[in-house]
């Protein structure tokens, strides 16, 4: 078989493969991201390049107008090698990662609310995992030639008071060179069990005193981000903190499509290494930052849904999008980072959030617990929205979850010009009453070049207000805008002529993203009221809400409740919690209390699947409308859109 060499603009990156090799997985050889939603279908359109020099076979879609097959576009995902040949990657393909420091500290930074190291203390939740422990140990002699290992035990249970101990095989291997190179003034690192009936774990030993060298990793491992903190365990702060996609996107942009991608040959091992790359290459970041010295980390813990989770520990995930969604295990044992490839040290032990069901994993658990909702007395309901939504509601005495799947409309899939929030995304936008001309914000005041998850919304939900779409998500065709036209069979809304954007083309708004936008909001609305019925309340009945994840950070409160997304409440009662997920991670690091509570909190929280729900489906379909089909629901609008003749 003969071989082609291809070069990725911009990147000057060359590989060569063998001719008939699509041109999306010669990306993936080349390291080369290509945005691809759909898994390689050609439904999703998303992953369109130029073909500037050479030809291919294929590639040539409906997703692509005539004028952008002439000028050379192809889906990469359907274009196959034949010849040597050199493809450009188009700003809207390609991954912009100068947008993670923006997306690590969202817009609603004043209503964040974060627990913090003194609120742990100020509420006696604080029961620090890892001590450091400084000891003067007696040296040797004739009268007293115990071993190293009773030596350092015994002036452990005298000076510390610390009793049931154990010592790891490395410890023991590191004792005597160590006692002896510091005049046996030694700093023992010590790991408290979770469980009172279990043994203080000795897993590191140091010269000299370097009781406040004591530092602790959390992080967040999400499927399209990975953001991680490093930790002072004495002080509580966070020294460092960064972020990186992660790097099983190019290999599926959704939990379903990496599935698939494991039960290939290799499958499972190749995104097992990915997302453990990306990891390290933010532990390398934060731990530079910190200037910190990566032996005197000692605990590492992590939080993810139940499928990231799996795929991490090269667990095969094939049963969790089979029915009856069975995961592999929902409690996973402590273990060494480095046995799984952590870049941290050989003794620091590595802790992951326990899961509920196949749909509602340890980063909603971290959620629930960071937020210290289940401790209160109020009635909380939780949500962490995405391409799937979380939902817990209770409270100290109870917990009830569900998951639906919202798809990938608020992550920029399924909407012709979605993105990701990213420089040059449409976040915010207005329109003019009268003309119905656009007023467009972008992420870095710079030309659009799409329309990410929050700008959607807004641009939604100002459309309907104003009547430029109706409750159904169709134009108003009568309005005598240019902007409003038919193209392709299908009526659309101009944003941004061609010329004012980064692209070769005007972005537009159309019926089908609208009504793909309709039928996510419609998942998550029906979900909160799935859930709320089946534990016998109301909306009227619920004290607080908590929204979580960086998605729901950038969502505008009043704009989500015109569309139906979230129930019309008194923004008063809403909390925005950041990045649940990580915050959770962070409380666990700091807090064996947060440990001990997991547990019960994971065996108290009734998990509902939608699926076998029947309400729901009759929820969904009467929230697949703008807002809904019972407008009474939604008073403030009504109101609204009376007094405006709507």
């Amino acid at each position: 078989m003969s071989e082609c060499t291809i070069t990725f603009l911009p990147h000057d990156r060359a590989i060569t493969v063998s001719s008939g090799e699509s041109l999306i997985r010669a990306a993936l050889q080349a390291g080369v991201h290509i945005n691809a939603s759909c898994g390689g279908e050609g439904v999703c359109g998303k992953c369109r390049v130029l073909v500037e020099k050479g030809s291919v076979a294929g590639g040539i879609s409906e997703r692509l107008s005539k004028e952008d097959s002439a000028k050379g576009y192809r889906l990469a995902c359907l274009a196959r090698v034949t010849e040597d040949v050199t493809v450009r990657i188009p700003i809207e393909s390609s991954i912009d990662k100068s947008v993670m420091n923006l997306l690590a500290t969202p817009r609603r930074t004043a209503a964040i609310r974060q627990m913090d190291f003194e609120s742990l203390k100020e509420e006696g939740l604080f029961i620090p995992p890892v001590a450091k422990i400084f000891l003067t140990l007696t040296p040797p002699d004739a009268q007293n030639n115990m071993p190293d290992v009773t030596r350092l035990i015994e002036h452990l249970k005298l000076e510390a008071n610390e009793h049931k101990l154990e010592l790891t095989l490395e410890v023991i291997r590191k004792l005597p060179s160590v006692m002896r190179e510091s005049d046996f003034q030694v700093t023992v690192t010590v790991i408290r069990p979770v469980r009172s009936d279990g043994k203080n774990l000795i897993i590191n030993v140091q010269p000299g005193d370097t009781t406040n060298e004591i530092y602790a990793v959390a992080m967040d491992i999400g499927t399209t981000t990975i953001y991680g903190q490093l930790i002072h365990l004495t002080t509580g702060k966070c020294l460092a903190e960064a972020g990186d996609f992660n790097g099983q996107i190019s290999y599926g942009e959704d939990v379903i499509t990496r599935i698939i991608y494991a039960e290939k040959p290799g499958g499972l091992e190749k995104l097992q290494e990915v997302v453990v790359s990306t990891m390290n290459s933010v532990l390398e970041k934060i731990i530079r930052k910190a200037k910190v010295d990566r032996e005197d980390i000692s605990t590492i813990t992590l939080s993810g849904n139940t499928t990231m989770t799996q795929l991490f520990l090269k667990i095969d995930p094939r049963n969790i999008r089979r029915a009856p969604y069975v995961p592999t295990a929902t409690l996973y044992p402590p273990f060494t980072a480095g046995s799984i490839g952590i870049n941290i040290n050989q003794h620091a032990i590595a802790l992951i959030y326990p899961q509920v069901s196949s749909f509602v994993g340890g980063d909603i658990v971290a959620g629930v617990m960071g937020s210290g909702m289940y401790r209160k007395e109020e009635l909380t309901l939780f949500l962490d929205i995405g391409t799937n939504a979380e939902l817990v509601v209770g409270n100290k005495d109870w917990l009830a979850c569900t998951a639906c799947s919202a798809g990938p409309a608020f992550e920029g899939g399924g909407i012709e010009f979605g993105m990701r929030a990213a420089q040059g995304a449409i976040e915010d936008f207005s329109l003019d009453p009268i003309t119905f001309e656009p007023m467009i914000f972008t992420i870095g005041d710079v030309r659009p070049k799409g329309i990410c998850g929050s700008g959607l919304i807004t641009m939604a939900a100002v459309m309907f207000e104003m009547g430029l779409i109706n409750n159904r998500g169709k134009f108003n065709r009568d309005l005598g805008t240019s902007r409003v036209r038919k193209s392709n069979h299908v009526w659309e809304y101009v944003i941004a002529w061609k010329e004012e954007t980064q692209l070769d083309r005007d972005i537009v708004l159309t019926e089908p993203d609208l009504d793909n936008l309709i039928r996510a909001k419609g998942a998550i609305y029906s979900g909160c009221m799935t859930l709320l019925e089946e534990v016998g309340l109301s909306m009227a009945e619920v004290d607080h809400i908590i929204l979580a994840g960086g998605f729901g950070s950038y969502i505008d409160l009043e704009k989500a409740m015109v569309l139906g997304l979230l129930p019309e409440v008194d923004p008063e009662r809403v909390t925005f919690i950041g990045n649940g997920s990580l915050m959770g991670a962070r409380m666990s690091s700091l807090t064996n209390r947060i440990r001990q509570d997991v547990v019960s909190v994971t065996q108290k929280m009734t998990n509902f699947e939608l699926s076998e729900t029947p309400s729901y489906m009759n929820n969904y379909i009467a929230a697949m409308f703008l807002p809904h089909t019972e407008i009474e629901k939604f008073p403030r609008l009504q109101a609204r859109l009376k007094a405006r003749g709507k």
